[in-house]
Protein backbone atom coordinates (compact mmCIF):
# COMPACT_ATOMS: atom_id res chain seq x y z
CA UNK A 1 0.00 0.00 0.00
CA UNK A 2 2.81 2.00 -0.32
CA UNK A 3 2.06 3.43 -3.78
CA UNK A 4 -1.76 4.08 -2.60
CA UNK A 5 -0.15 6.15 0.21
CA UNK A 6 1.74 8.37 -1.54
CA UNK A 7 -0.41 9.45 -3.93
CA UNK A 8 -2.92 9.80 -1.57
CA UNK A 9 -0.14 12.16 0.41
CA UNK A 10 1.22 14.04 -2.96
CA UNK A 11 -2.43 14.65 -3.61
CA UNK A 12 -1.70 12.88 -6.81
CA UNK A 13 -5.51 12.03 -7.54
CA UNK A 14 -4.31 10.21 -11.44
CA UNK A 15 -1.52 8.16 -9.39
CA UNK A 16 -4.95 7.40 -7.23
CA UNK A 17 -7.12 6.59 -9.40
CA UNK A 18 -4.48 4.36 -11.61
CA UNK A 19 -4.72 2.09 -8.47
CA UNK A 20 -7.82 1.37 -8.70
CA UNK A 21 -10.02 -1.11 -10.42
CA UNK A 22 -12.24 0.24 -12.87
CA UNK A 23 -15.73 -1.29 -10.56
CA UNK A 24 -13.76 -0.08 -7.33
CA UNK A 25 -16.61 0.31 -4.76
CA UNK A 26 -16.69 3.16 -2.33
CA UNK A 27 -18.34 2.44 1.08
CA UNK A 28 -18.39 6.08 2.92
CA UNK A 29 -19.11 6.73 6.40
CA UNK A 30 -22.00 9.11 6.10
CA UNK A 31 -23.74 7.50 3.02
CA UNK A 32 -26.19 3.89 3.30
CA UNK A 33 -25.39 3.19 -0.17
CA UNK A 34 -22.17 2.54 -1.40
CA UNK A 35 -20.83 4.26 -4.71
CA UNK A 36 -19.05 2.44 -7.50
CA UNK A 37 -16.55 4.57 -9.46
CA UNK A 38 -13.78 6.46 -8.97
CA UNK A 39 -15.02 10.23 -9.25
CA UNK A 40 -16.07 10.02 -5.58
CA UNK A 41 -12.39 10.44 -4.64
CA UNK A 42 -11.63 13.70 -5.87
CA UNK A 43 -14.22 15.18 -4.02
CA UNK A 44 -13.16 13.65 -0.56
CA UNK A 45 -9.80 15.00 -1.75
CA UNK A 46 -11.33 18.16 -2.02
CA UNK A 47 -12.50 17.87 1.98
CA UNK A 48 -10.41 16.88 3.57
CA UNK A 49 -7.65 19.21 4.78
CA UNK A 50 -4.04 18.82 6.74
CA UNK A 51 -4.89 14.60 5.63
CA UNK A 52 -2.26 12.30 6.92
CA UNK A 53 -1.41 8.66 7.15
CA UNK A 54 -0.66 7.73 10.68
CA UNK A 55 -0.38 3.91 10.49
CA UNK A 56 -0.65 0.99 8.06
CA UNK A 57 -2.03 -2.67 9.21
CA UNK A 58 -1.39 -5.05 6.54
CA UNK A 59 -3.37 -8.42 6.66
CA UNK A 60 -1.63 -11.64 6.07
CA UNK A 61 -3.07 -12.59 2.96
CA UNK A 62 -1.69 -9.34 1.59
CA UNK A 63 -4.81 -8.05 -0.14
CA UNK A 64 -6.75 -6.15 2.78
CA UNK A 65 -5.17 -3.34 4.39
CA UNK A 66 -6.05 -1.16 6.82
CA UNK A 67 -4.57 2.58 6.74
CA UNK A 68 -5.41 4.67 10.14
CA UNK A 69 -5.30 8.39 9.09
CA UNK A 70 -6.15 12.08 10.70
CA UNK A 71 -7.10 15.23 9.05
CA UNK A 72 -9.70 18.26 9.50
CA UNK A 73 -12.78 18.82 7.34
CA UNK A 74 -13.87 22.76 8.57
CA UNK A 75 -12.89 23.03 11.93
CA UNK A 76 -13.63 19.61 13.32
CA UNK A 77 -10.53 16.92 13.99
CA UNK A 78 -11.25 13.51 12.39
CA UNK A 79 -9.41 10.41 12.98
CA UNK A 80 -10.51 7.88 10.63
CA UNK A 81 -9.59 4.37 8.54
CA UNK A 82 -9.50 3.50 5.09
CA UNK A 83 -9.87 -0.13 4.47
CA UNK A 84 -8.41 -1.30 1.45
CA UNK A 85 -9.24 -5.00 -0.72
CA UNK A 86 -7.26 -5.59 -3.74
CA UNK A 87 -8.24 -7.94 -6.43
CA UNK A 88 -6.66 -10.86 -8.31
CA UNK A 89 -4.57 -8.50 -10.39
CA UNK A 90 -3.45 -6.37 -7.18
CA UNK A 91 -5.74 -3.36 -7.90
CA UNK A 92 -8.09 -1.80 -4.97
CA UNK A 93 -11.38 -3.07 -5.76
CA UNK A 94 -13.06 -1.96 -2.66
CA UNK A 95 -12.57 0.94 -0.21
CA UNK A 96 -14.02 1.50 3.19
CA UNK A 97 -14.09 4.23 4.74
CA UNK A 98 -14.61 5.00 8.78
CA UNK A 99 -14.23 8.11 10.51
CA UNK A 100 -15.06 9.33 14.31
CA UNK A 101 -15.97 11.55 16.27
CA UNK A 102 -19.82 12.19 15.44
CA UNK A 103 -18.93 15.89 15.12
CA UNK A 104 -16.49 15.17 12.12
CA UNK A 105 -18.54 12.79 10.37
CA UNK A 106 -21.72 15.47 10.58
CA UNK A 107 -18.73 18.04 9.07
CA UNK A 108 -18.06 15.13 6.88
CA UNK A 109 -21.58 14.43 5.52
CA UNK A 110 -22.12 18.21 4.84
CA UNK A 111 -19.05 19.06 2.79
CA UNK A 112 -19.29 15.69 0.72
CA UNK A 113 -22.95 17.06 0.54
CA UNK A 114 -21.86 20.41 -1.10
CA UNK A 115 -19.79 18.87 -3.31
CA UNK A 116 -22.86 16.27 -5.04
CA UNK A 117 -23.23 17.80 -8.16
CA UNK A 118 -19.75 17.90 -8.82
CA UNK A 119 -19.32 14.47 -8.65
CA UNK A 120 -22.10 13.36 -10.57
CA UNK A 121 -20.55 15.65 -13.34
CA UNK A 122 -16.94 14.37 -12.87
CA UNK A 123 -18.68 10.69 -13.25
CA UNK A 124 -20.32 11.11 -16.27
CA UNK A 125 -16.75 12.96 -17.71
CA UNK A 126 -14.96 9.80 -16.34
CA UNK A 127 -17.58 7.21 -18.02
CA UNK A 128 -17.93 9.28 -21.42
CA UNK A 129 -13.97 9.59 -21.62
CA UNK A 130 -14.11 5.72 -20.93
CA UNK A 131 -16.55 4.76 -23.64
CA UNK A 132 -15.23 7.24 -26.64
Amino acid sequence: MRAFRAAVEAHDMDAVEALLADDVVFSSPVVFKPYRGKAILRAVERVFEDFRYERVIDGADGRDHALVFAARVGDREISGCDFLHLDASGRIDELTVMVRPLSGAQALQAAMAAQFERIAEEAQETRASSAG
